[in-house]
């Protein structure tokens, strides 16, 4: 049974440097394209781990045909809408020298994403709903993911929640997220997100809150692993490591929760307990980090390929 995303796809700009910016001036840096988005890299690392993933999202008339070629050479069944008159949703990712990000982003087509793109379809051999929350921080986002929320629970289709981003959950409102994700019975945050959402000022305690809440709550603590609650009580916790116990290195950090996510529910899916899926989790957050960009290795259409 699959694993059905519903997310974002965005084109992301990476620009490492490895000296402070410099305001006013330049700054050398190495810069790449790469086919990015909360959603589109969960669903690709998901596939890569081997579940049968799906990705609901939106395009823009501009890469869309790149995007939706990206996704299925990762394994990935997308369900992508062209939208005829935006562009694909931008992000220029700064990373440090310690592989750190800021981020500057243009949610483009993703933020029309609505629920004329909804199908009670899309949930035919879905097991998992997974939610990445930047489809609810914009009207029509979050209409659809109330359809979606709605037709999973009729089929008893089991829901997980990324809250994806502190500054647009405050904007969005921390009630009103716990209010309209009630039905997920997993909730996937960071450390930030955790405190954000619950008002703890410890992890664990935040994720035993949030766990008593959703269910189950794995949180990311960035390379000190994660923390895994269920039912109000920590149950487990993962170290952050590479595949093997691999010496790895930090090179971006872009896509590293996400991959976590795909890991954890894959894991999941594969009918292994949450302890050992919060590892697995761990491990494929390791391997994200020692590449640039989002994706899983060794799946990128090539450079000469790309519509610019």
């Amino acid at each position: 049974m699959g694993l059905l995303v519903i997310g974002d796809i965005v084109t992301d700009v990476v620009a490492l440097h490895h000296v402070p910016l410099r305001s006013g001036t330049d700054t050398e840096a190495d810069i790449v394209l790469r086919p990015g988005g909360s959603g589109a890299n969960t669903a690709a690392w998901a596939a890569y781990l081997g579940a049968d993933a799906r990705l609901l999202a939106r395009a823009g008339y501009d890469t869309a045909e790149w995007h939706i070629a990206e996704l299925a050479r990762a394994g990935v069944r997308p369900h992508i809408v062209i939208d005829p008159g935006h562009p694909t949703a931008v992000v220029i990712a700064m990373v440090d020298a310690t592989g750190e990000r800021s981020f500057l982003t243009n949610r483009g087509a993703s933020r029309l994403l609505g629920p004329a793109d909804w199908s009670d379809d899309l949930l035919d051999g879905v097991r998992h709903l997974h939610l990445s929350a930047y489809t609810l921080f914009a009207t029509p986002g979050l209409e659809l993911v109330r359809l979606a929320i709605q037709a999973a629970t009729g089929r008893g289709v089991t829901i997980s929640v990324d809250p994806a981003s502190t500054g647009f959950l405050r904007d969005f409102g921390v009630a009103r997220f716990l209010r309209e994700t009630a039905e997920a019975s997993i909730v996937i945050p960071n450390r930030d997100e955790a405190l954000l959402l619950t008002g703890e000022t410890e992890p664990e305690a935040a994720a035993a809150r949030l766990s008593d809440r959703y269910g189950t709550a794995a949180v990311k603590l960035g390379a000190s692993g994660a923390i895994l609650a269920e039912q109000g009580g920590i149950v487990s916790r993962a170290t952050f490591r590479a595949p093997g116990d691999a010496v790895f290195s930090t090179v971006d950090t872009t896509g590293a929760g996400d991959a976590f996510a795909a890991g954890f529910l894959a894991a999941r899916l594969a009918g292994f307990p949450a302890p050992e899926s919060v590892e697995a989790g761990c491990r494929a957050g390791a391997e994200a980090v020692g590449a640039v960009g989002g994706r899983p290795p060794g799946r990128s259409v090539p450079r000469e390929a790309l519509p610019y």
